[in-house]
């Protein structure tokens, strides 16, 4: 069995009908099931089960009572059959089920292919192969859109390859809106195809969007909520940040329900930053959602996100309790909001209020109790409404804000980034139920009161680039995960921690003068992941002894990086002290000589990412080759590097950028045949024959390996990335 997925109109059954005709020959029978979703809603699924025997085996009169009596013959009937069998745009399992069952179903060599928009169906159905059908690249999509939009032997007028392009965009790879558009404005002129792609882009045409809402009409309630809201509200938002403000808005996670809407092809999370992405036209369908809930008065829908809407709406003082979600991303920058601040009161059941954006000058004179989720970035008020009691309020972000109030009980999120009035972290003791403080960027802050650190169920305190902090109150803070304390310059002293805390495990302390550490750092006891230094800018006079004693403590710690400190400080029976109890480090930023180079690898034997770049060293000593788990090592700007005696057996990653005094016997062995399974990149000025692919383009990536030549300053580097 093999499963293709999707969203809606990218394609899937176009691939199947293509795999359909060319193999169905070499099977004894095969049948095409289409629109099986839709059959199985209006005429049942024996009706589908009768369409196959009738296919099959050529039985035109079969009566079936109901669809476990279908089974039963479709089994009997096809056992010895070798079948071709189409399964196209299934939603449900009991579809699969009553269908298709289990392979033994069928005679040897049969072959099923199932077509659905939901991933997980061909999970629970135990699918083993399955296939994503993608968007067409820009070329494919130009390429789909000229042939509905013009006869295929006419070569396309070139004043048309700009509205072209503009379609092409619009559709964002997707075969159905590109076929829609080309077939609708088959032979159209430019200012036809642009009156139509200006009502495209307000309202979306309606064959799109009905293909497309099959999928949201599929999702249960919970599902459909959230997927508006994404869709409305929070797209590119970062997965984590995202959970966090759904959790708030509805009391209850809602992990499970973002799985879903990914698996159904709704929604996707970006590997890079785990961003909440969906197709533009996905996107525009959920909107036009909301829109249709009152196409004509927006204070009437339940989510607002457009500028303009919001400005009206406020402006107008045209709220209602339907309103749920207002959310102004900095994407909206406009016209000032032009009210009297009181817009807020008629909006009964508002729980999530974003503004990212300068637009008011003026703050508001009421807020909804029922605010549950709180984001105003420059809020103009320097305190809240008189009479604002949100009970239930656990997320309130002040980015560059002037309050001087922060009586919010209830709070689990309290931002207050980038303050430039800020000067103090005030008393926060009834702030019982904080998880997550943060006031980074604030460069006049100066005082933190020693409530902070008394915060039992805070996980998170963020302080990074506090230039003129200059002290920390001591820590007791038994939930506390993670600590930044970055690019605050005037902090010369660690906290002092009081007692255990056993949940932290990250501590960032980059650019920071601190030059001594309390003994009772030591009491970081499950720390995993510590930063400690800028790559150029060392800090002077650090006790690396002391820190290596501490770090020794640490049986966790898998992730250092102290590139900046002065290594050639320590002693080699604190060395020899690490290499007996950091076996677990398994990543390392370091800036090292060619005295201490030899030492540091034969301590850290089982590390597995390491970067020495910016370090003085000349050679890469032989004995680097005893590092047997080390699959990442990187030299970058390593300028007095000019031998390499030894490559790691289990290298996948190499990187030596900026090392212009490497000799060329050093980069032919880099280069050597038994290094092509390796990712690498090089300085280099010619780029060697033997390579299939050869370029002086930025960032060309090729098919077979990929082969990149980059100018940069004043040198060629060139990348090779593995199949």
């Amino acid at each position: 069995m093999v499963g293709i997925h999707g969203l809606g109109g990218v394609g899937k059954t176009t691939l199947a009908v293509a795999v359909y005709n060319s193999i169905a020959d070499h099977f004894e029978a095969s049948c095409f099931l289409e629109n099986v979703r839709e059959t199985s809603n209006k005429k049942g699924l024996q009706h589908l089960q009768s369409i196959l025997l009738s296919k099959t085996v050529g039985e035109k009169k079969i009566k079936l009572t109901n669809w476990r009596e279908g089974i039963h013959i479709i089994k009997r009937k096809l056992k010895e059959k070798k079948v071709l069998l189409i399964l196209d745009d299934v939603d449900e399992q009991k579809q699969l089920q009553a269908i298709i069952g289990s392979p033994d179903w069928f005679g040897g060599g049969s072959r099923v292919i199932i077509t659905t928009r939901d991933e997980h169906l061909l999970a629970l159905h135990n699918v083993k192969i399955t296939y994503k059908v993608r968007e067409l690249n820009e070329k494919h999509a130009l390429q789909l859109l000229s042939q509905k939009a013009f006869e295929l032997e006419k070569e396309v007028d070139p004043s048309y390859h700009d509205i072209l392009n503009r379609a092409v965009a619009y559709a964002s790879g997707l075969p159905l809106a590109l076929e829609v558009i080309g077939s609708n404005l088959f032979e159209k002129s430019i200012e036809e195809w642009e009156s139509a792609l200006n009502g495209y882009e307000r309202i979306p045409d309606k064959s799109i969007y009905m293909i497309l809402k099959v999928s949201y009409d599929a999702l249960n309630e919970d599902e459909k909520s959230i997927f508006l809201d994404i869709a409305c509200c929070f797209k590119d938002y970062e997965l984590g940040e995202l959970q966090d403000i759904l959790y708030a808005h509805y009391g209850r996670c809602m992990k499970y329900h973002i799985g879903v809407l990914v698996k159904k092809s709704l929604i996707n999370i970006h590997w890079w930053g785990k961003l909440m992405r969906l197709h533009d036209l996905i996107e525009d369908m959920g909107k036009e959602i909301v829109r249709r809930e009152s196409p004509t008065e927006p204070g009437k829908r339940s989510r607002l996100w457009s500028h303009e809407d919001i400005n009206q709406v406020l402006h107008e003082n045209k709220g209602t309790r339907k309103i749920e979600i207002i959310c102004m991303n900095s994407s909206s920058f406009g016209e000032e909001v032009e009210w009297d601040g009181d817009a807020f009161k008629k909006m009964k059941n508002l729980k999530t209020l974003i503004i990212k954006s300068d637009c008011f000058s003026k703050g508001p004179k009421h807020l909804p109790n029922t605010l549950r989720v709180l984001e105003w970035w420059r809020c103009p008020s320097q305190d809240w409404p008189h009479n604002f009691n949100p009970k239930q309020l656990a997320i309130c972000k002040l980015p560059d804000s002037s309050f001087t109030s922060l009586g919010l009980v209830n709070l689990t999120s309290l931002i207050l980034d980038e303050c430039d009035s800020l000067t103090e972290i005030p008393d926060v003791s009834c702030l019982s139920n904080l998880e997550n403080l943060s006031f980074r960027g604030c460069p006049n802050l100066f005082t933190i009161h020693h409530s902070v650190g008394l915060l039992e169920k805070l996980k998170i305190l963020d302080a990074e680039f506090c230039p003129e902090l200059k002290s920390f109150p001591p820590l007791k803070l038994t939930s506390l995960e993670w600590l930044e304390l970055s690019y605050c310059f005037s902090l010369e002293s660690f906290p002092e921690i009081l007692g255990k805390m056993e949940n932290i495990t990250e501590l960032h302390l980059i650019e920071c003068p601190i030059t001594k550490l309390p003994p009772s750092f030591r009491n970081l006891t499950r720390l995993q992941v510590l930063r400690l230094g800028p790559e150029t800018a060392p800090l002077m006079d650090f006790d690396a002894a002391t820190l290596i004693s501490n770090i020794c403590m640490m049986p966790e710690l898998y992730d250092i990086s102290a590139s900046s400190l002065q290594w050639k400080l320590l002693p080699d029976d604190v060395l020899k002290l690490t290499s007996v109890v950091c076996s677990s480090i398994q990543s390392l930023s370091l800036e090292l000589s060619d005295e201490l180079l030899p030492l540091f690898l034969s301590c850290f034997v089982n590390v597995r990412n390491l970067n020495l770049s910016w370090s003085k060293f000349t050679v890469i000593p032989e004995c680097i080759k005893e590092c047997r788990f080390l699959t990442t090592l990187t030299l970058d700007y390593c300028d007095r590097l000019q031998e390499i005696r030894g490559i790691p057996p289990n290298l996948k990653e190499f990187s030596a950028l900026g090392c212009l005094a490497l000799t060329s016997s050093s980069i032919g062995m880099i280069l050597n045949q038994e290094l092509h399974e390796v990712d690498f990149s090089l300085p280099i000025l010619k780029i060697p024959e033997w390579f299939e692919c050869q370029s002086r383009e930025p960032w060309r990536i090729f098919d077979y390996h990929s082969y990149v030549c980059e100018d940069s300053w004043d040198e060629c580097g060139i990348h090779v990335l593995k199949e």
